[in-house]
């Protein structure tokens, strides 16, 4: 049996070493649930999460991460030729490991719009968005704010989302007028998806100026849906 400590260099052999580290936490009948749930493509061993991130992490703590392009290579590695969901998860997970942050750059950002495209389920886009686009936005606001813009307005839905929460944790240090901006372009949409992404964003803020958000969806109420408007105002006393 391959030993899941051993320090893999290969994103095949970082997947051998998550399943056997998973395999003994599986349970098959939560397994069904979450696949279910999910309308997940691939199967899952049903590994609550936080048990699922003790198991992977000493695996990822053994890996060699010497530089960008390798870090890239194994993060997308587990995710194309994922065989079960977990190795998407598993590959989100690395995408965030400490030894990345210097990764975080627009030069990462391909890698995870494809993960967002091919997931399309808000358990990875999710993730994704909040984390790992909004520490590209930290670094470098200017060309992220222009290309999350540019997703705001696209066909494809997740990508759209992602727009909306790359500002979820970022607080007082939210640029408004940039927040406005990537929700405009899906006021009118009725997909559920983009409406709770919006009320999300909005409730977001609200815990740093509720007057503020309170403002804006009486401005915009024609606009907004009412699943928009109940999650915006959610821990607003009005």
């Amino acid at each position: 049996m391959t030993n899941p400590f051993r320090p893999h260099r290969s994103a095949a052999g970082v997947r051998r070493a998550v399943h056997e580290a998973l395999t003994p936490l599986a349970d098959p009948e939560r397994a069904r649930g979450v696949r279910r749930y999910l309308k997940s493509p691939l199967p899952c061993f049903g590994v609550k999460a936080d048990d699922f991130r003790r198991a992977v992490k000493p695996v990822f703590a053994r890996l060699s991460l010497p530089d960008a392009e390798s870090w890239k290579a194994l993060v997308l590695g587990l995710f194309r030729d994922a065989t079960y969901r977990d190795d998407w998860w598993a590959a989100t997970l690395l995408a965030g490991d400490r030894r990345a942050r210097a990764f975080q750059t627009m030069e990462s950002l391909p890698v995870y719009e494809e993960m967002i495209v091919t997931a399309a389920r808000w358990d990875l886009v999710d993730d994704l968005a909040t984390h790992r686009l909004s520490a590209i936005l930290r670094r470098q606001p200017r060309e992220m704010k222009r290309t999350m813009r540019t997703w705001s307005r696209c066909e494809n839905l997740w990508k759209r989302r992602s727009a909306i929460l790359c500002q979820v944790p970022m607080k007082k240090e939210t640029d408004l007028d940039f927040l406005y901006a990537v929700i405009d372009p899906s006021l009118g949409s009725k997909e559920f998806f983009l409406r709770k992404a919006i009320g999300w964003a909005l409730r977001s803020y609200a815990w740093t100026d509720p007057t503020e958000v309170v403002r804006y969806v009486e401005k915009n109420r024609s606009r907004l849906s009412g699943l928009s408007i109940r999650e915006a105002l959610k821990n607003v006393g009005v």
